[in-house]
């Protein structure tokens, strides 16, 4: 009863509702509205997978993810189980369905990093075949059509012929008889045709009158000479409307022969549609994915700029005011958070806040607050919230409260822990629940409401993994100071402009402002100061030290400004340098790299010297000496600017195709095509020839051999019986290739090759990740027409190839 009540007061199902205007689909939008709370930690985890991989879908498609043709069938589905008969409507929104199922399908099979997905619409049935039926029977207009059965066709041929003969009949009375008619026309009451006759002429055409005008002026007859033709169309009708019905009886019975496929495929589609709602949802939030935190590993609750999502929803839909974001960051050992301050300074919003941050991130929903977004994951979310005043049950505010708070209690009843040390090690296992309580001991005497609150907070401290009370007794604000578990927060207030900020300050309790307000407000002011005498003294320097925190607060509040600012012109700084840095990299091997253009140049500069002094030699001018000084500046050149090249050291190699080596016998270099095999023999080609040589003749062109290639020893080979099987004839005709397609469309083709198959037929699946052959395999095994199958001969692809034999 508390979990329900908790609910209601947090709100909860005003959230719900906006989740549902996110979701695409009517059986969404329902799951939406009455959204179900996971029991365990696993079940939340994995609705946030689903969360987090379709909102990573979206972010790739251009149009996201559709739903279109998917509709509510379980009714029709239920009504098919019980022998009903479904209408053309009804049949048309199942196939729907089942194409709409299908192309979800299609774009999730078409990912490849959505493992959830994938594996929750893995065993999702479509039946192509039953989907091809129904639009082959039923038409756009839900009507059925004429090549539903030849038995119709045949039906509707004799309706047409019939209805021509009559009205051509009643043309031609209308021309003959043209006195006696109101108007040249052809009407119809009921199932049959009349003509519009003065009522003073009815005897010029007689008949049987179906119809009389408002006036009286008009009858509506059916002449005599058409009444056994109008009998006849009636009877004909008859049978139309009974083979219509046989024929949407068939498809109803095939319908209800795959209910449960069915009624499986609605669940995975609503649970997409779900996902789906929730992944838009979060992103029109600007939330971000949560984390479950282990505190007893000493991991610190982080909701950063934490944002009420109701008041976002009346700020963006409702011209609200905007949200002032929170910030709770709670350590490990704290297992009781007061906060206090005057009263519309955001105490219960704060409380709200947390409350359905918890339920959003068990539900897979996102948080609106800064990433990281870490939080336990708590097994129960307890409130009391708001003023449980009743005069119909004669309670007061404080029974009320009272009431409630036992029932909170009772629930904890389930998960408390006796005798836990507060300062231990996680060495005993730690309460699991959230409470939220607002005024906690509020509305009886002060004095005892204190205490009573005292008493409460320490008790919950041993028995709820979290406490979160907002109060105004000041005694709970020295909690903190006798029992580590205990922590303050308030809410600030500006007594300049005399309302609140809404900001929540941690470590620092809040203090009463009700006198400085009611002097700002125009109390007289001997009223005050009498009212300060009667506080003490005590409390107006515990006032005075409070206001001394806040002040240091805000100073250091502004020196964090401050630093930010330091650290963001620090890291621009580092961005310059390191920009500054590549420039010089950058600079420098630009200056390298002229650097060996420039010795490239010197040394075709000599290259053309010495080749000028060759010339002159062969012209005979100049002498001998002179040529080899030219030679000798060349080499001191090339010696200077030339890198000298580090000898590779001999080890083995081992050749690889495309390397070129050396065949020592043939004194040739040639180029590896084939690696060596297991016999040391590798191919090589120089020239326009090719040949086999061994590793052992071959060299590497630095001079080292070969690795020499160990050859296993073969296993003595196990002998087995020979396969005993019936010799098979495979043609083109009953072969079918269904590589590179997916499951979804491979079922469709399959269908039909095994309807129109009269012996075993070939499936060519291939190898590739298996989820094809999984996908037939498993198609074939449903399949009435399958009576069993078996991979192919090795001749005819082995294991990717699937024989299906036909019944």
């Amino acid at each position: 009863m508390i979990q329900s009540e908790t609910l209601e007061l947090l709100e909860w199902h005003r959230l719900c509702q906006h989740l549902a205007t996110f979701a695409a689909t009517k059986l969404g939008a329902i799951a939406a509205r009455h959204l179900k709370i996971p029991d365990s930690q696993i079940q939340s985890e994995e609705l946030l997978e689903q969360t987090k991989e379709v909102y990573q879908l979206e972010t790739r498609l251009t149009t996201g993810l559709s739903f279109e043709g998917i509709q509510d069938i379980g009714d029709s589905l239920e009504r098919a189980e019980r022998s009903g008969v479904l209408a053309g409507d009804e049949l048309l929104a199942i196939a729907t369905t089942l194409a709409g199922a299908r192309n979800l399908r299609r774009v999730i099979d078409n990912q490849e990093d959505l493992p959830i997905l994938t594996d929750l619409v893995a065993d999702l049935r479509t039946y192509p075949e039953l989907e091809q039926e129904i639009h082959r029977s039923i038409d756009e207009r839900a009507q059925v059509t004429d090549r539903a059965s030849q038995k119709l066709g045949e039906i509707r041929t004799d309706l047409r012929r019939l209805r021509s003969q009559i009205t051509q009949k009643l043309q031609n009375i209308l021309q003959a008889k043209s006195g006696a008619v109101q108007e040249q026309l052809i009407t119809q009451r009921g199932d049959r045709f009349v003509i519009p006759v003065k009522a003073p002429q009815k005897d010029a055409i007689p008949g049987i009158v179906h119809d009389t005008s408002t006036s009286g002026a008009t009858l509506y007859v059916e002449p005599n000479s058409v009444v056994p033709l109008g009998n006849q169309l009636r009877q004909i009708i008859r049978k139309e409307q009974a083979e219509e019905e046989t024929i949407r009886r068939i498809l109803t019975e095939q319908v209800a022969a795959v209910k449960p496929d069915l009624e499986r495929l609605l669940a995975i589609a609503t649970t997409l549609d779900l996902a789906t709602a929730r992944s838009r949802y979060s992103y029109w939030l600007g939330a971000n994915p949560p984390r479950f935190i282990q505190r007893e590993d000493r991991e610190i609750i982080t909701l950063r700029n934490l944002r009420h999502p109701l008041l976002v929803w009346q700020q963006q839909h409702e011209q609200g005011q905007p949200v002032v974001p929170v910030n709770l960051l709670i350590s490990p050992q704290i297992r009781v958070v007061t906060i206090t301050g005057p009263n519309t300074g955001g105490k219960t919003v704060t409380l709200k806040t947390l409350g359905l941050t918890a339920l959003m991130a068990k539900v897979g929903l996102f948080v609106p607050a800064r990433e990281p977004v870490e939080i336990p994951w708590f097994d129960k979310v307890l409130a009391d919230i708001g003023d449980e005043q009743s005069l119909q049950q004669s309670l007061s505010t404080f029974s009320g409260h009272i009431r409630r708070i036992s029932r909170i209690l009772e629930a904890l009843g389930n998960g408390e822990v006796e005798g836990y040390e507060r300062d231990s090690n996680a060495s005993c296992p730690m309460p699991n629940s959230l409470v939220l309580l607002d005024e906690v001991g509020a509305g009886t005497d002060p004095v005892e409401g204190s205490a009573l609150a005292i008493a409460l907070l320490q008790y919950l401290a041993n028995h709820a993994q979290l406490t979160i009370a907002t109060t105004h007794f000041g005694e709970l604000k020295a909690l903190k100071y006798e029992d580590d578990r205990f922590e303050n927060a308030s809410v600030e207030f500006d007594e300049s402009t005399l309302s609140p900020t809404y900001r929540l300050l941690w470590g620092i309790p809040g203090r009463s402002n009700a006198l400085t307000i009611a002097l700002r407000l125009g109390l007289k002011p001997e009223v005050v100061q009498q009212a300060k005498t009667q506080v003490g003294e005590a409390t107006d320097e515990v006032n005075q030290v409070i206001a001394g925190l806040e002040a240091q607060r805000r100073r250091q509040e502004t020196k964090a400004a401050e630093a930010q600012v330091l650290l963001q012109q620090a890291e621009r700084l580092y961005k310059e340098v390191s920009a500054k840095a590549a420039s010089l990299e950058e600079r420098e091997s630009s200056l390298r790299a002229s650097q060996e253009v420039a010795v490239q140049q010197a040394i075709a500069q000599a290259k053309g010297e010495i080749a000028q002094v060759i010339r002159r030699l062969q012209k005979g001018t100049p002498t001998a000496q002179e040529a080899q000084q030219a030679t000798n500046a060349l080499n001191q050149i090339g010696q200077q600017y030339q890198p000298v090249t580090p000898a590779k050291p001999k080890v083995g190699f081992m050749p690889k195709i495309g390397d070129r080596i050396r065949v020592p016998k043939l004194g040739q270099i040639a180029e590896v095509i084939a690696a060596p095999d297991e016999d040391g023999e590798l191919s090589v080609r120089f020239g326009l020839m090719k040949m086999t040589v061994k590793l052992e003749d071959v060299e590497s062109l630095d001079g080292q051999k070969a690795e020499p290639v160990v050859k296993p020893k073969p296993a003595p080979a196990a002998v087995t019986p020979p396969l005993q099987s019936v010799p098979e004839i495979r043609t083109s005709q009953n072969t079918i290739d269904l590589r590179g397609k997916r499951v979804a469309d491979a079922e469709y083709i399959l269908d039909k090759a095994i309807s129109e198959a009269t012996g075993p037929i070939w499936i060519i699946h291939g190898y590739g990740t298996g989820k094809l052959r999984q996908g037939v395999h498993a198609f074939l095994q449903k399949h009435s027409r399958v009576n069993n199958y078996e991979p192919a001969e090795q001749a005819d692809g082995g294991s990717g190839v699937t024989v299906a034999h036909i019944k």
